[in-house]
Protein backbone atom coordinates (compact mmCIF):
# COMPACT_ATOMS: atom_id res chain seq x y z
CA UNK A 1 0.00 0.00 0.00
CA UNK A 2 2.58 2.33 1.06
CA UNK A 3 4.50 1.94 -2.81
CA UNK A 4 1.06 2.60 -3.89
CA UNK A 5 0.35 5.80 -2.25
CA UNK A 6 4.09 7.06 -3.86
CA UNK A 7 2.62 6.25 -7.32
CA UNK A 8 1.51 9.69 -8.64
CA UNK A 9 -0.85 8.36 -11.26
CA UNK A 10 -2.63 6.32 -8.16
CA UNK A 11 -2.66 9.53 -6.19
CA UNK A 12 -4.21 11.48 -9.15
CA UNK A 13 -7.00 8.56 -9.39
CA UNK A 14 -7.89 8.80 -5.87
CA UNK A 15 -8.31 12.34 -6.15
CA UNK A 16 -10.09 12.50 -9.13
CA UNK A 17 -12.39 9.19 -7.97
CA UNK A 18 -13.46 11.15 -4.93
CA UNK A 19 -14.31 14.06 -6.31
CA UNK A 20 -16.97 12.21 -8.47
CA UNK A 21 -17.79 9.96 -5.81
CA UNK A 22 -18.41 12.97 -3.74
CA UNK A 23 -20.12 14.88 -6.46
CA UNK A 24 -22.46 11.81 -6.39
CA UNK A 25 -23.03 11.77 -2.57
CA UNK A 26 -24.07 15.42 -2.90
CA UNK A 27 -26.83 14.31 -5.49
CA UNK A 28 -29.16 12.54 -2.30
CA UNK A 29 -28.97 15.71 -0.05
CA UNK A 30 -29.55 18.05 -3.60
CA UNK A 31 -32.92 15.65 -4.11
CA UNK A 32 -33.70 16.38 -0.49
CA UNK A 33 -33.56 19.82 -0.49
CA UNK A 34 -36.04 19.39 -4.27
CA UNK A 35 -38.88 17.75 -2.22
CA UNK A 36 -38.75 20.05 0.74
CA UNK A 37 -38.57 23.13 -1.46
CA UNK A 38 -41.04 21.58 -4.40
CA UNK A 39 -43.79 19.86 -1.85
CA UNK A 40 -43.23 16.87 -3.61
CA UNK A 41 -42.49 13.75 -0.96
CA UNK A 42 -42.66 10.02 -2.33
CA UNK A 43 -43.51 7.70 1.38
CA UNK A 44 -46.59 8.37 3.22
CA UNK A 45 -44.60 8.65 6.46
CA UNK A 46 -42.67 11.38 4.73
CA UNK A 47 -45.90 13.73 5.42
CA UNK A 48 -47.06 11.94 8.53
CA UNK A 49 -47.18 14.92 10.64
CA UNK A 50 -48.85 16.92 8.40
CA UNK A 51 -52.92 17.24 8.04
CA UNK A 52 -55.02 14.24 6.58
CA UNK A 53 -55.72 16.91 3.30
CA UNK A 54 -52.61 18.53 3.25
CA UNK A 55 -51.05 15.05 2.83
CA UNK A 56 -52.65 13.78 -0.51
CA UNK A 57 -51.05 17.22 -1.98
CA UNK A 58 -47.90 16.57 -0.81
CA UNK A 59 -47.62 12.79 -2.17
CA UNK A 60 -46.81 13.42 -5.47
CA UNK A 61 -44.08 13.79 -8.18
CA UNK A 62 -42.57 17.26 -9.78
CA UNK A 63 -40.43 17.38 -12.62
CA UNK A 64 -37.79 19.16 -10.34
CA UNK A 65 -37.61 16.46 -8.33
CA UNK A 66 -37.69 13.52 -10.78
CA UNK A 67 -34.98 15.83 -13.03
CA UNK A 68 -32.70 15.39 -9.86
CA UNK A 69 -32.95 11.79 -9.24
CA UNK A 70 -32.47 10.63 -12.87
CA UNK A 71 -29.17 12.49 -12.88
CA UNK A 72 -28.42 11.22 -9.27
CA UNK A 73 -29.20 7.51 -11.32
CA UNK A 74 -26.90 8.59 -14.15
CA UNK A 75 -24.27 9.29 -11.83
CA UNK A 76 -24.27 5.74 -10.74
CA UNK A 77 -24.20 4.07 -13.91
CA UNK A 78 -21.51 5.99 -14.65
CA UNK A 79 -19.31 6.63 -11.69
CA UNK A 80 -19.27 3.49 -10.20
CA UNK A 81 -18.02 2.01 -13.35
CA UNK A 82 -15.40 4.94 -13.69
CA UNK A 83 -14.10 4.01 -10.36
CA UNK A 84 -13.92 0.58 -10.94
CA UNK A 85 -12.18 0.37 -14.41
CA UNK A 86 -10.42 3.97 -13.11
CA UNK A 87 -8.39 1.76 -10.38
CA UNK A 88 -7.66 -1.13 -13.18
CA UNK A 89 -6.39 1.21 -15.39
CA UNK A 90 -3.86 3.32 -12.75
CA UNK A 91 -2.56 -0.04 -11.92
CA UNK A 92 -1.39 -0.87 -15.26
CA UNK A 93 1.14 2.19 -15.33
CA UNK A 94 -0.12 4.87 -17.74
CA UNK A 95 2.09 7.91 -17.97
CA UNK A 96 0.83 10.36 -15.59
CA UNK A 97 -0.21 12.97 -18.40
CA UNK A 98 -2.48 10.35 -19.87
CA UNK A 99 -4.10 9.61 -16.86
CA UNK A 100 -4.20 13.41 -15.77
CA UNK A 101 -5.68 13.93 -19.06
CA UNK A 102 -8.99 10.77 -18.69
CA UNK A 103 -9.20 11.37 -15.22
CA UNK A 104 -9.78 15.54 -15.48
CA UNK A 105 -12.10 14.80 -18.27
CA UNK A 106 -14.30 12.28 -16.69
CA UNK A 107 -14.42 14.43 -13.90
CA UNK A 108 -14.95 17.51 -15.92
CA UNK A 109 -17.58 16.01 -18.09
CA UNK A 110 -19.78 14.70 -15.15
CA UNK A 111 -19.99 18.01 -13.06
CA UNK A 112 -20.76 19.74 -16.22
CA UNK A 113 -23.64 16.90 -16.88
CA UNK A 114 -24.96 17.73 -13.43
CA UNK A 115 -25.03 21.29 -13.95
CA UNK A 116 -26.85 20.88 -17.91
CA UNK A 117 -28.85 18.11 -16.42
CA UNK A 118 -30.39 19.78 -12.95
CA UNK A 119 -30.45 23.24 -14.60
CA UNK A 120 -32.16 22.14 -17.64
CA UNK A 121 -29.61 23.39 -20.15
CA UNK A 122 -30.64 22.73 -23.78
CA UNK A 123 -29.22 19.76 -25.50
CA UNK A 124 -26.63 18.77 -26.59
CA UNK A 125 -24.67 20.03 -23.95
CA UNK A 126 -25.91 17.08 -21.65
CA UNK A 127 -25.70 14.58 -24.24
CA UNK A 128 -22.15 15.65 -24.78
CA UNK A 129 -20.80 15.72 -21.12
CA UNK A 130 -22.56 12.09 -20.94
CA UNK A 131 -20.30 11.00 -24.09
CA UNK A 132 -16.88 12.54 -23.16
CA UNK A 133 -17.53 10.64 -19.94
CA UNK A 134 -18.31 7.13 -21.32
CA UNK A 135 -15.57 7.85 -23.67
CA UNK A 136 -12.97 7.64 -21.21
CA UNK A 137 -14.26 4.75 -19.27
CA UNK A 138 -14.04 2.90 -22.28
CA UNK A 139 -10.71 4.23 -23.35
CA UNK A 140 -9.17 3.18 -19.94
CA UNK A 141 -11.42 -0.11 -20.34
CA UNK A 142 -9.51 -0.65 -23.65
CA UNK A 143 -5.68 -0.27 -22.34
CA UNK A 144 -6.60 -2.39 -18.99
CA UNK A 145 -7.53 -5.55 -21.95
CA UNK A 146 -4.55 -4.56 -24.45
CA UNK A 147 -2.43 -4.78 -21.47
CA UNK A 148 -4.16 -7.68 -19.13
CA UNK A 149 -6.06 -9.79 -21.08
CA UNK A 150 -5.13 -13.25 -20.68
CA UNK A 151 -7.82 -15.63 -22.77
Amino acid sequence: MATLMENDVFMAYTTYATIVIVKMLLMAPMTGYYRMTRGAFSNEEDVALKPVEERKKLLRTHPDVERVRRCHQNDLENIVPFVMVGLLYALTGPELSTALLHFRVFAGSRIFHTISYVGALPQPSRGLSWIAGLLVTFSMAYRVLRIALLL
